[in-house]
């Protein structure tokens, strides 16, 4: 048996397909990712997420055993998980607004619509590189922060405060 090659750019793929699986890992290949993982349903996805941390986790929406939303929300409230506050791009042949609307609530950081091009994966991964968002917890969600931009507001520019009692 080969030994296990573990690299700091390890991605893990969950399809139930293992065509697309095989697929998608020959475009991480093709982009230089070498440590690459395939599981085929939930719970394998899960028993791999508890076993080693990688960079980044590529899901279907319509994965068997857990679906790709409900993976991802069980992920995020797992506090012992080594891939809690892991990137999640997450796949979907033909999701609609209330769909992506889920997976944004349940902490998916990214969001690709099947099929996509070896570039389109390429941009994905290259915004959560560059531009990392701080894991949030509150009482209804837990994820990366979902704000995609910070915005200056000037002093000019902020709402005044409440009149204060007395005052017009």
């Amino acid at each position: 048996m080969a030994a296990e090659e573990i690299t700091k750019r390890g991605v893990l793929i969950a399809d139930s397909s293992p065509h697309m699986a095989a697929l998608v890992a020959v475009m991480l290949r093709s982009l230089g990712r070498k440590d690459i993982r395939e599981a085929y349903d939930g719970t394998k996805a899960m028993v791999e997420l508890n076993r080693r941390i990688f960079d980044v986790l590529i899901i279907d929406d319509g994965l068997e055993g857990l679906d790709g939303v409900a993976l991802t929300r069980k992920l995020r409230a797992m506090t012992d998980s080594p891939n809690r506050s892991v990137p999640v791009i997450m796949m979907s042949a033909a999701p609609d607004a209330k769909r992506i609307a889920d997976a944004r609530d349940a902490g998916v950081t990214e969001f690709l619509r099947k099929p996509f091009a070896a570039n389109h994966l390429q941009t994905r991964l290259t915004s959560i590189e560059a531009n990392p968002r701080g894991f949030i917890e509150t009482g209804a969600y837990k994820g990366p922060d979902r704000r995609r931009k910070i915005v200056d507001v000037g002093e000019s520019e902020r709402r005044a405060g409440k009149p204060e009692a007395g005052t017009t």
